[in-house]
């Protein structure tokens, strides 16, 4: 017991009350998150949409995102973490509820690209007011926690969804609605303002150069590449396998049930992994990572009943989270202070992309070579992962290593009760209009 404790003490303390108020918005978030969970089955069996059609509106969701993405890091960090983040979670709220009372094609389509867009814009702010907060030698176990606390939420909102949609479906978009209202109050009322800037940022203005710098960072975006080849993969897993599931003749709660042993196994097994990888070459851990990840994909090849389906769900569950710790800690480290939020915004967008790429290919390729063929490709991109993540590993070492001896320039934090600039006149109504 005493061991216990001691693991406790050093898994949990020492983080700042900051972090502990976002990783409960996070919990609460994710508990209500039912739409995405469900919304493939939702397109195709409730209101009768196609698979290829399903994959658009998913695709658009992706699209959506991206430009969210974009626009949330450039926010984040000429605007404040925190008034992007109330933004995004409002008006993601709203949009949940539309989506949920929309009913043609591109109704559907439409509510989907604006969602996306809103959802998606809170993750930048997020991740660098995360990075503001945590000091780097704790940032390890504090993206651990947080992505402990977001599938802890997950295993639950996946099977209580499945239970939810039996009541009707639109439950699943009010609940999720709430949900990221009441995260949006976490914020406003817990939450002061991180953002650290220098004396020509304090006044409005980006740092020279900022695109410019992103653009010129190969080993930054050999980095993004990888992930957004990553994320293609692991996106199957709310696209293509629901539907393939139901085409074993598996219910929407099986799939529920199958689905939340990845949150699961992350919750039991998630709080041990920074323990384990710690001192290991990253590059090494993410390319065997990579490799899991993609064996449990290609397996699902061969699945036609719930256990099997379960099993695959269990091996690349494996993979993540041997993937997410490292991942979050390394483009914490190749962003430069002043450019946080973009950085995040950018290495985001390869969340989104894949989020359009995802659905659509996946379909694609399922209706024209068949499921087998989508499992083995997914297999194929873990496996060349895998050997970029050894090829690059040693220059993103480098370049991490490089930024934290660079020393940084004199820097004011912005607290809560200091003036504000003015939001771009585009946020302003959705202002006064998250998941």
């Amino acid at each position: 017991m005493r061991a216990m404790r001691g693991w406790f003490r050093e898994t949990t303390g020492g983080l700042p009350k900051t972090f502990w108020y976002l990783w409960t918005g996070s919990l609460i978030n994710r508990l209500g998150s039912f739409v995405l969970v469900f919304l493939a089955i939702y397109l195709t069996q409730e209101r009768g949409f196609s698979a290829s059609q399903a994959g658009l509106v998913l695709g658009l969701w992706g699209v959506g995102g991206a430009v969210g993405t974009t626009a949330g890091g450039t926010l984040a960090d000429r605007w404040g973490r925190r008034p992007t983040l109330l933004t995004a979670h409002l008006g993601a709220a709203a949009m949940m509820l539309a989506l949920g009372f929309a009913r043609d094609l591109w109704t559907v389509a439409l509510g989907a690209l604006l969602l996306g867009l809103f959802a998606e814009s809170a993750r930048p702010a997020f991740g660098a007011m995360m990075i503001d907060v945590v000091p780097e030698r704790d940032r390890l176990r504090a993206f651990s926690l947080n992505y402990w606390a977001i599938n802890l939420g997950f295993a639950c909102a996946a099977v209580l969804a499945g239970f939810a949609a039996q009541a009707g479906y639109l439950l699943l978009f009010v609940v999720n609605a709430s949900t990221t209202v009441v995260t949006a109050l976490i914020i406003f009322v817990k939450v002061r303002e991180t953002r650290t800037v220098t004396v020509a940022t304090r006044h409005g203005a980006a740092p020279a150069g900022a695109l410019r710098t992103i653009l010129s960072d190969r080993v930054f975006l050999g980095f993004v590449a990888l992930n957004l080849l990553g994320a293609v993969v692991f996106l199957q897993h709310i696209s293509m396998l629901p539907i393939a599931m139901a085409d074993s003749g598996l219910s929407p709660a099986t799939y529920g049930a199958v689905i939340a042993l990845n949150g699961v196994l992350i919750v039991f097994g998630q709080l041990f992994v920074p323990r384990l990888i710690r001192g290991r070459s990253r590059s090494h851990v993410l390319a065997l990572a990579s490799v899991v990840m993609g064996v449990g994909f290609g397996l699902t090849a061969f699945a036609d009943v719930a256990w099997f389906y379960g099993l695959t769900v269990l091996i690349w569950t494996i993979g993540e989270m041997l993937n997410s710790p490292s991942n979050a800690t390394l483009i914490a480290e190749l962003s430069p202070g002043e450019l946080r939020g973009r950085y995040q915004g950018v290495f985001s967008l390869s969340w989104q992309l894949a989020g359009a790429i995802a659905p659509i290919l996946g379909g694609l390729v399922r209706e024209q070579a068949g499921n087998v063929a989508l499992w083995f490709g997914c297999a194929a991109i873990g496996a060349v992962m895998a050997v970029g993540h050894l090829l690059s590993g040693p220059a993103r070492e480098r370049r991490a290593l490089a930024l934290r001896t660079a020393g940084a320039a004199p820097v004011v934090t912005v607290q809560s009760t200091a003036p504000q600039p003015a939001a771009p006149q585009a946020a302003e109504p959705v202002a006064t209009s998250q998941g």
